[in-house]
């Protein structure tokens, strides 16, 4: 018998079995990479003056933002239509609406309460450097009569070639209504509107899978354009921005679900964090939607009712853009133009905040909603040339909490209702994104009647 005396150091490597893949690079790395890249690409573009590099950064994370941009108008549509109609499979369908817009006023109220508190402490336009002259009136104001007026369309197709989302709504809500009311003869325009719905879902899909190259860009230009010497005048500002809402995040969020939910909030941040990043990077409540969705669900609330709560908040629901956001804004433009604001004029912030949030659209930046609460006030317009400077650095945040507390509100009150999957909560993972998909088997998930 022969022994074998081929040390394994010898042999020639196995040949990789079928199927087998390289490690794939979890998506929150490519993320956290398309930072890093953006922010030394931008550095380099502007300390080194390479114009064709910034320009390269600024077509990129353009690009990006317009293929967002490109599927909002039907996604908006399509998804409030049937979210609207997917009530009808929801046992207490009102009753659910109702405590879902009621947890939407309650946390913006806390949301703006904590922007006034932060401004009132930090007094972020002082020892800026900045005086009314650097400022610049917007090209577009939001107000009351144009808010209010504003939501009713003049025709079906300017609403979606220029992009009025809230008018968009107010069509796609209509068009729910009225097939609800319709019943059995609307099944086939439903059928359409789901398949359709579908359709937009994919194709975003494929653009969210690009937001690593978008990040750079986003970043990078943020950074070539701006600079860090701009971003210092705006230090107190912008960190109250970021400590306001990581406060909202880190810790208004978490006590909720532990004290009213009686859930745990790690799980939630394991099972929202795709979508939280996205958000983070994208500026587009409306863009992360579907994946907010997603993960909605994955934390255990009905398909049906998800398939309402996410689409309506990400229309309405922003703690960053129209609470925490416009409370600072409003004290550091009174500041910048020695406007003395008093107890009447925080209760206004507060309102707007509360009643008009549906005027941000979830669209990149809250200038509307700056616009709508600075004329409130009675405060120059030219305050928001000021703010627009530094907007993008700020609007990743701002995001990121407006998509945190859509999905968290569904979860609270589907806690609250008794209808949470806690199985599927408490095994919820910061999964990668490919993960998030349903399957068919969850497609067809019924909600519960509550206990």
């Amino acid at each position: 018998m022969s022994a074998n005396t081929t040390s394994p150091a010898d042999r020639e490597p196995e040949a990789p079995a079928a199927g087998s893949r390289l490690p794939r690079i979890p998506f929150w790395a490519q993320i956290v990479l398309g930072l890093v890249l953006g922010v030394l690409l931008g550095w380099l573009a502007r300390s080194q003056d390479i114009s064709w590099l910034k320009d390269t950064l600024e077509q990129i994370g353009g690009i990006f933002v317009r293929l967002l941009k490109l599927a909002v108008a039907p996604l908006v549509f399509f998804a409030i239509l049937v979210s609207i109609t997917n009530l009808r499979k929801v046992n207490n369908a009102a009753r659910l609406a109702s405590r879902t817009l009621l947890w939407f006023l309650i946390t913006s109220l806390i949301a703006v309460a904590i922007g006034i508190t932060i401004g009132l402490v930090t007094n972020p336009g002082e020892g800026t450097g900045l005086t009314p002259k650097d400022g610049k009136a917007p090209e577009k104001s939001g107000s009351w009569i144009d808010f209010l007026t504003g939501i009713i369309p003049t025709d079906i197709i300017t609403p979606f070639a220029e992009l009025k989302v809230l008018q968009i709504v107010f069509l796609a809500a209509f068009a729910g209504i009225a097939a609800l009311a319709l019943g059995e003869k609307a099944k086939p325009i439903l059928t359409l509107s789901e398949s359709v719905l579908e359709l937009l879902q994919k194709a975003l899909w494929w653009v969210i899978r690009l937001a690593p190259l978008g990040t750079v860009g986003l970043i990078g230009y943020a950074i070539a354009d701006y600079g860090w010497d701009l971003i210092s005048k705006y230090a107190t500002f912008t960190a109250d921005v970021y400590i306001g809402c990581i406060l909202v995040l880190f810790g208004v969020y978490p006590l909720l679900l532990a004290t009213v939910a009686k859930v745990n909030p790690v799980q939630f941040f394991k099972g929202a964090w795709p979508a939280i990043q996205l958000a983070f990077v994208s500026r587009s409540s409306v863009g992360t939607m579907p994946v907010t969705q997603r993960v909605t669900e994955r934390l255990g609330v009905p398909k049906e009712y998800a398939s309402f709560a996410v689409p309506f908040g990400a229309t309405t629901k922003m703690d960053g853009c129209a609470a925490i956001y416009p409370a600072l804004a409003a004290i550091f433009v009174a500041q910048i133009f020695d406007v003395q604001l008093g107890v009447q004029d925080y209760l206004l912030i507060a309102f707007v905040s509360v009643v008009g949030s549906a005027a941000t659209a979830g669209l990149t930046g809250a200038t509307v909603m700056t616009t709508l609460t600075l004329s409130t006030l009675g405060l120059p317009l030219e305050g928001v040339g000021l703010l627009l400077a530094i907007d993008p650095i700020l609007d990743m945040i701002r995001t990121a909490t407006n998509v945190a507390g859509q999905a968290l509100v569904p979860v609270i009150v589907a806690a609250r209702e008794n209808i949470l999957d806690l199985d599927r909560y408490n095994s919820a993972s910061a999964s990668p994104i490919d993960e998030i998909a349903p399957s068919d088997a969850e497609r067809k998930v019924s909600i519960p009647a509550p206990a």
